[in-house]
């Protein structure tokens, strides 16, 4: 059974302002999610599934699900902040959605099949779509609790404009993932690669050391746990009474590994990530893009 591609799209990009999602940076206006979705097709996906928000479909319809037709068949689902189970209801004042593993629960109706998870807005380049769908391709099919990560070097993953956030990865001697942990300033520093610790240092770190760029590979039982966990989560006081707490995908893949429900395998990449975290990004972007072009690595126009 080909995998399924889920792209987490309902975000709106706070640093660097506007949809970036539907920024044209390719040499005929192809997001960055085109060449996403390019890459997985030629990796062996089968479907594209969306998360959107609502208020922005018809533009979604027009600028980006026309170009597929006939290319893939796609889906979308959709994020909201009242997307809750039954017998919970929205907080006073609380107006923004529940974070990225609730976008992952939206589309629990849809996928049936082995997924990988991705951010809509990243760069993640050939070898990463190569190398997580291959594990999903040839898993045992009634296989569960086997998951991955496509573990990035960090050293591949910086902006020169600023400093990124990223999931500092350790594992264990198999390979698996043993925990994520967040650090939400990384640059590199002195020729070094650097991250604020817990301590408020900063603290060094070798550049080869993965890091969680958000694309996860899931089996579907993945959004029967997700389901469960989120009415513990939504259940705690201090979640419901924090208009920003938020029901991220490490949080629930930290906690399948800690009870033995799962493993997370890390998956090596040499795969450069880039993407638009700051405005400043965006010309960098496209000369990058339009010198893979020039490459032949991909063709002028996508779709």
């Amino acid at each position: 059974m080909k995998p399924t591609l889920l792209l987490l799209a309902a975000g709106m990009g706070s640093r660097y302002g506007g949809l970036k999602q539907l920024d044209g940076v390719g040499p005929n206006g192809e997001t960055i999610m085109d060449y996403s979705i390019y890459d997985a097709i030629e990796a062996g996906f089968g479907k594209i599934v969306f998360v959107i928000r609502r208020d922005f479909e018809q533009q979604f319809r027009e600028q980006v699900l026309s170009k597929y037709e006939g290319h893939v068949p796609v889906e979308l689902v959709f994020q909201s902040v009242d997307a809750l189970p039954e017998g919970f209801s929205v907080p006073e004042g609380r107006e923004k959605p529940w974070g990225t593993n609730h976008a992952v629960l939206m589309a629990k109706d849809v996928i049936r099949e082995p997924f990988c998870v991705i951010n809509c807005d990243d760069f993640y380049n050939r070898d990463c779509f190569k190398v997580i769908g291959n594990f999903l391709a040839t898993l045992p099919e009634d296989a569960r609790g086997r998951y991955a990560m496509v573990g990035f070097r960090v050293g591949n993953t910086l902006s020169e404009n600023g400093t990124v956030s990223r999931g500092i990865c350790t594992t264990d001697a198999e390979g698996h993932l043993a925990n994520v942990v967040e650090r939400t300033k990384i640059e590199r520093r002195d020729g070094k690669v650097q991250y604020i610790g817990d301590d408020g240092e900063w603290t060094a770190t070798d550049d080869n050391t993965p890091v969680s760029m958000n694309v996860w590979g899931f089996t579907p039982d993945y959004f029967e746990y997700s389901d469960a966990y989120f009415r513990e989560f939504l259940s705690d006081e201090a979640n419901m009474a924090n208009k920003k707490s938020e029901y991220f995908i490490p949080m629930m893949v930290n906690k399948l590994i800690g009870d033995g429900t799962a493993t997370v395998k890390v998956l090596d990449t040499t795969s450069k990530w880039f993407g638009v975290t700051y405005a400043e990004d965006r010309p960098g972007v496209v000369e990058r893009i339009q010198r893979l072009v020039d490459e032949g690595v991909y063709p002028g126009k996508l779709f």
